[in-house]
């Protein structure tokens, strides 16, 4: 087969063609200036230099949440994220007697925000640099495993010193291109988040796991959090006297919206995708890996609902883990459905002898040849060891359990000077350690819990002796005839002895030193201090080996960027919870045969679906107001309705939740939140056909907030374009 066959078979990772009819990539704003021709071709009409800004307009009124994206809207700090990614606040703030998540929650004036759940912050990027020098440019190629992991962490740690020394900001040296970059990245870390509206579970949540990954989608995926400051301006803990951050740049709220075909784009912080994964990583990954965790999710759900039934306190502490938990396994079961109808393990296969080919007709192959060969072992090494550890490492999930190792834990490195701290255990995060073990009374029940950890130690038991970890067995007095009543009772003993589950117990044990812990007789504690060891020597096997990869890595990527540039195209670096942009139209599509998706979805669809029960149980205002045909100046003529949901061919992955959808003229017309079922293998490998991504529509999250829920004050803060 000639190298030019094999490429067009190959290539999951088609980065920037001009022939190719959905636009692959999520870059990074520096890079759109490489792309300018294209962009302008699909639409944008802004400069694509002005997007490569990140502290300039759009891409300043961009924030992340960490694990979601959310936009400014208003210069008195209101931003606009999913609801599905404020939820865990709602939920935090929720009990039976005000129950938000059923209800909904608005605060008509400032006063009424609640506080989001501990530890909640919005980062708003203030600086942006290349720092591949300071992290890597002195090491020698000659070091490798544990003393190349330890010297990268060593410098990633100094340049952040060095970037927070001035208090209210929080930095970070991501890794570009698997360590061939690093950027550092200065944000402003607003501590005091308040939840302004949330629409009910009913409107937000609208179809619930049901409809999740699916299309059509009626789903009023949008919520509203506000950022507070002290009155000097700077980032202050939560305090009545804060006032409202008032950000540099604000997007416009667009009640215009879209037609079919129109340009948009997306900007928010994708968490990763693994589009440059070799084979071995890609072999383990969908024939070993998501098929066991499909099986341990699957008896994670049915733990909780089984011990938190509906209508319980219990069931809604456990609400967001459930949410979180269902979208994980339909996302798995996406994924290795994908696979499979790609042929992902043979695409992949293709890729790679089409990459070697490549390099025997360059001068420095074998350079490359042997670093990727060697990168495939430290690969193989690395699958072998997860595997061994996966079910005893799923033990450690018992949420006290790990409460008491990470307290025992930040005792350890307290007795280390600042700098040579393991990284979440430095001075910088004693505030985060301390939201930690506050946010977990309102995240944790001991019966679920205990629940929970019953099912993954049957599932560890069910494991060969070799992945048996001795320590933990000896510390609950597991043995080959030891029965479930047994194991039960041992549990059940530890959960009425200990006091971990007490917040002021736990936030006494951060200020404990070592010798306190290895005295203490409570269970968990106990426990805690007796794994610490196996933790330790499972920790140091993995840094010696990601050490190993990041002298491999880099190599490996520099032939992956050549090689796509003798193709003429521009190489994107995987995603890493940094600032990206996507960016195609609005589009429909045919993922397979006899199968039809129309570009948008109408308020009509809601009362076809409705049901009168969860998740398909609008409220009854909205359901007559649609009955009524109370279209306002939200009704998009096209279809003779208002749009709910619409449909793009933009590139996207977990992450993007709550990205702000842009059309061409940097206006908010939408709010990124899913992608379809077909979609989810994207991750692994682009396909222009199946891969579209679901976003909620500003005329129905206007519509919603004005008629339904009476949100006028929140409207009337913002700029909305007609």
């Amino acid at each position: 087969m000639s190298l030019k066959v094999l490429t067009s078979l190959a290539l999951p990772i088609m980065l920037t063609s001009l022939a190719a009819t959905a636009k692959e990539g999520m870059y990074t704003p520096e890079q759109l200036p490489a792309i300018a021709e294209d962009l302008k071709a699909t639409g944008l009409e802004i400069s694509p230099q002005q997007l490569s800004d990140l502290t300039g307009f759009p891409m300043g009124a961009i924030v992340s949440l960490g694990g979601c994206s959310a936009s400014f809207v208003s210069d008195s700090g209101l931003a606009v994220t999913n609801h599905h990614c404020a939820r865990g606040s709602v939920q935090y703030n929720s009990s039976s007697e005000n129950n938000y998540l059923k209800d909904g929650f608005l605060a008509k004036t400032h006063s009424e925000e609640l506080p989001a759940a501990p530890g909640t912050r919005m980062w708003v990027t203030v600086g942006f640099s290349d720092v591949t020098e300071q992290v890597t440019g002195g090491l020698s190629d000659e070091l490798s495993g544990r003393a190349r992991y330890d010297a990268i962490v060593k410098n990633q740690k100094a340049i952040i010193a060095e970037c927070e020394s001035e208090p209210g900001y929080r930095c970070s040296v991501p890794a570009f291109f698997d360590g061939l970059e690093y950027k550092l990245i200065k944000q402003l870390e607003i501590r005091d988040v308040r939840i302004a509206y949330a629409p009910a579970d009913a409107i937000g949540k609208y179809g619930g796991d049901i409809d999740n990954w699916m299309w059509p989608r009626h789903t009023g995926d949008f919520a509203f959090y506000r950022a507070y400051v002290g009155k000097d301006g700077k980032p202050a803990d939560f305090s009545k006297d804060n006032v409202p951050y008032q950000p540099e740049h604000v997007l416009t709220v667009s009640a215009g919206g879209l037609e079919a075909g129109d340009f948009v784009m997306a900007a928010g912080y994708p968490g990763s995708t693994n589009r440059y994964a070799r084979l071995v990583t890609v072999d383990y990954m969908f024939n070993w890996l998501y098929p066991t965790y499909i099986d341990l999710v699957t008896n994670w759900i049915n733990a909780i609902e089984d011990a938190a039934p509906e209508g319980s306190d219990a069931r809604i502490i456990y609400e967001a883990r459930l949410a979180g938990l269902n979208n994980f396994l339909k996302n798995t079961k996406g994924q290795l459905a994908g696979a499979k109808r790609v042929g992902l393990l043979d695409r992949r296969e293709a890729r790679e002898t089409a990459l070697e080919e490549w390099l025997n007709q360059e001068g420095d192959a074998q350079h490359y040849q042997d670093a990727i060969a060697e990168l495939d072992a430290v690969k193989e090494k690395s699958a072998a060891m997860s595997k061994q550890n996966f079910w005893y490492n799923n033990l450690t999930r018992a949420q006290l359990l790990s409460a008491a190792q990470t307290l025992y834990r930040n005792a350890i490195e307290k007795q280390k000077p600042d700098a040579e701290r393991e990284p979440g255990f430095q001075t910088r995060d004693d505030k985060r350690l301390e939201e930690r073990m506050t946010r977990l009374n309102r995240r944790f029940d001991a019966t679920v819990d205990k629940a929970v950890w019953m099912q993954f130690i049957d599932m560890y038991l069910a494991q060969p002796d070799d992945n048996r970890i001795a320590a933990f067995d000896t510390a609950l007095g597991l043995k080959q005839d030891s029965s479930k009543r047994d194991i039960e009772a041992t549990l059940s003993a530890m959960y009425s002895n200990t006091k971990l589950n007490d917040a002021d117990t736990r936030l006494k044990w951060l200020t404990a030193d070592p010798a306190a812990f290895e005295k203490s007789d409570d269970p968990f504690i106990e426990l805690a201090v007796a794994l610490y060891d196996t933790e330790m020597h499972i920790e140091n096997e993995s840094k010696a080996l990601e050490g190993q990869e990041a002298a491999l890595q880099p190599k490996y990527m520099r032939a992956i960027i050549d090689w796509q540039k003798a193709q003429g195209s521009l190489a994107y670096p995987d995603a890493n919870s940094t600032l990206r942009v996507t960016y195609g139209t609005v589009l429909g599509g045919s993922p397979k045969d006899g199968l039809v998706y129309e570009p948008f979805t109408r308020l009509e669809g809601i009362p076809e679906k409705d049901t009168g029960e969860a998740p398909f149980d609008s409220p009854t205002k909205q359901l007559e107001l649609i009955d009524e045909q109370k279209y306002g100046p939200y009704k998009l003529d096209s279809i003779n309705s208002v749009p709910v949901n619409f449909l793009s061919d933009l590139d996207s992955t977990g992450g993007n939740s709550g990205s702000a959808t842009l059309n061409a003229n940097a206006e908010l017309v939408g709010l990124l939140f899913d992608g379809t079922f077909e979609s989810v293998n994207s991750d692994w490998d682009f396909d222009p056909k199946t891969t579209r991504t679901i976003h909620v529509d500003t005329r129905y999250m206007l519509w919603v907030m004005e008629y339904v829920d009476g949100a006028n004050n929140l409207i009337n803060e913002m700029k909305i374009a007609e």
